[in-house]
């Protein structure tokens, strides 16, 4: 009986999505022409194929900046309560820093930080 109200919950849920999506299908207006279909460039009208391939050392610098990004927030709540955890709580902390310092050596090393 207990799964019964999951499963009540689980079908209103996709009711809900599937409903809202055929509703918007319905009632929308949909009046395609070329300029609602054309890329949209930040309000300049675009030069060339969209479709050029980017250098990867553009994702990896992004993604560094993610992990270290996240390196943040998780050390933030950490300094939160550096008095409640104590000398334990600085180790762990010291090792999830060192951890990241050895992971941006070797980006260094291997030159993803290089821009050009």
């Amino acid at each position: 009986m207990d799964f019964f109200f999951v499963l009540v919950f689980i079908g209103l849920a996709g009711l809900f999505v599937f409903g809202g999506l055929f509703a918007s299908r319905l009632l929308a207006p949909h009046r395609p022409n070329a300029l609602k279909n054309s890329t949209y460039e930040c309000g300049e009208a675009p030069i060339g194929s969209g479709w050029v391939q980017f250098k990867p050392g553009y994702y990896l610098f992004a993604l560094l900046f993610l992990v270290f990004d996240v390196e943040a927030a998780f050390l933030y709540p950490w300094a939160v309560v550096l008095r409640e955890v104590g000398v334990a709580g600085l180790i762990e902390a010291g090792l999830f820093i060192l951890v990241l310092i050895f992971g941006l050596a070797y980006a260094w090393k291997k030159g993803v930080l290089e821009w050009v």
